[in-house]
Formats: structure tokens, sequence, C-alpha cells
């Protein structure tokens, strides 16, 4: 089964839903990280979020980025996404064992923390990258999502977000919805939203029960005709290379880069995003020092 994301607006312009089953991909995220099962599903929100918010990108080669830094065990949890919604992402800690909630459930909250900020960084190929940052509100990640959309792009929002780990830590289910009001839109249409999402299941129930994002967009857009403006099927995907280490490696400076060697002569470097590990000999490195002083020259 791939991933699948469904982006719909409806027929009067008032509305924009977009619905995803990220099941695939933050499965993908649990077998390179080796989480937790908390951290899978804080890890798997934010991957889910960034890929839902990477889609809405206006250009091509944009990225957006998502932190989250609350002061929980988990360290900073990171997810990063292209314009087609595909994601990779790490939390510094990927190994919490907290106590379940008093329902049952994981404890998101309690592994990433509530004292923080969550930043939302664009690069849309521009000279500076935007970066907005919001206080979170609970750290469960949803309502500090819709959180940061209210208040720093005044943009009305629903988000919901949901991962539902196995006993054996593999991934059932995950997904997520993003409903946002578009400007001018009228009373009734904000209260029939609003009893649309009171009345829905989360969103691993819904996907868990079979539910695909076409029905679970219907549901969440009861009331209203709509289009299915595009579909998408993100996967979790790292653009490491060893030529992007070697650019990082130019950017040192050349008696940094020279120190860099092991006994054995060697530099190991291992991508944060998918584990795949990179070795660098002592010539190596001397090729781009003497790059980086030329270049200098010049």
């Amino acid at each position: 089964m791939m991933n699948k994301a469904i982006r719909c607006l409806t027929r009067d312009a008032t509305v924009m839903a977009m619905v995803i089953d990220s099941t695939d991909l933050v499965a993908r995220a649990e077998q390179i990280h080796e989480t937790s099962a908390v951290v899978t599903a804080a890890l798997g929100r934010l991957l889910t979020a960034a890929s839902m918010m990477g889609i809405m990108l206006k250009g091509r080669e944009d990225t957006l980025t998502l932190k989250l830094s609350g002061g929980g065990p988990a360290g900073t949890v990171m997810a990063v996404s292209d314009s087609k919604g595909n994601v990779r992402g790490y939390a510094a800690n990927p190994v919490v064992e907290i106590p379940l909630k008093p329902n049952g459930k994981l404890d998101v909250s309690g592994a990433v923390g509530a004292e923080g900020m969550l930043y939302v960084m664009r690069d849309t190929g521009g000279t500076e990258p935007y970066i907005g940052c919001t206080p979170l509100v609970s750290g469960e990640i949803a309502e500090d999502i819709t959180n940061y959309y209210a208040t720093s792009e005044q943009v009305p929002t629903v988000c919901a977000l949901g991962v539902l780990v196995n006993p054996d830590l593999t991934v059932r289910a995950a997904g997520g919805l993003l409903l946002q009001l578009l400007p001018f839109c009228p009373d009734e249409v904000i209260d029939q939203v609003e009893k649309n999402v009171a009345s829905l299941d989360p969103m691993t129930v819904m996907l868990d029960g079979g539910l695909t994002p076409e029905e679970i967009c219907a549901k969440a857009l009861a009331g209203f005709e709509f289009d299915i403006l595009d579909e998408y099927e993100p996967e979790y995907r790292c653009n490491c290379s060893k030529e992007r280490i070697a650019r990082a490696f130019a950017a040192m400076k050349p008696e940094e880069l020279r120190g860099l060697p092991d006994e054995t002569g060697r530099v190991e470097v291992t991508c944060q995003f998918c584990d795949k590990k990179y070795h660098f000999t002592r010539e190596d490195l001397e090729i781009i020092a003497a790059g980086a002083e030329g270049a200098g020259k010049a």
C-alpha cells in the first residue's frame, strides 16, 4: 500500500481540506530510526503535518521544515518536506520510555515537552528562508500546528494527526487532516465545519477502520460539494549524498578539515535523516581543503 494525500476545495471556494494516509512513510521512519512507541507517534505526527504543509508550497523546488523544541526527553524533533509531500525527519533521542497517559494513550506531549517553540521554515529559493515560530500550546503537535496557523498566518485552521503503534512497535496506522477556512468565509460555513469536525472520529480510528482519504474528506466536508484538486503519493525520502557532505566540508576552515580524520585516517559521517554512512579518507579531505583554499584566493 502506498501513502496517499489528497487536496480538496469546496465548490463555493470557502474551505480547503487535505487528508493524508501516511502509514507507510511513518513506518519507514520507525524502521530507520528504531524509535520507541511514543517517539514513533511524535515523529510520525510531525512528518505527517510536514507532508501536508509541504504540498501547500507554491514552488516546485520549495521546501518546508518543522522543528519542535519542547524541552522533553525526546529532544528536538524535526521534519523536512518537499512540495510533493516527500518527507524526512528525526528525533534527537529516538528511544524514550515514559508511562502512558491515564486514558491509555501514548504521552506524546510528555516525550516532546510543552515548554518551547514550534519553528516553521519555508525555503522558497530566495536569499533568506521564511521563519515563523510560535510557543507550544500542548506538545501534542496537532494543536500546535493549529495555533501556528492562527497566530502566525492568521488562517483559521483545524489540524488532526494520529499515529497508531502496534505492541511490537510497528506502525498500524498514521495520517492527518488539515482544514482551512478561506478569506470571506460566511458564518454558516464556519458553523457547518465546526459541526463536522466535532463529529469526526480520531484519524487513527478512521484509517484503521479502512476509510480512504477520500472518505475521510467527505466526512470532514459533509454538507458541501467539493472537488479533489490534487492527489499525491508522498514517501519517506532522504536527499543526502557524498557530494552534499563534501560541499558542507568545503565550508569549514581547511585546518579544521585536516584535523577530522581518526587514527585510521578516515572520517565517518552518518546522515541524521536516513542513518546512511559516508566515509572520507585523509586524501579526500585534503582535496576538499585544497579546493577551499583555492576558492578563497580566487
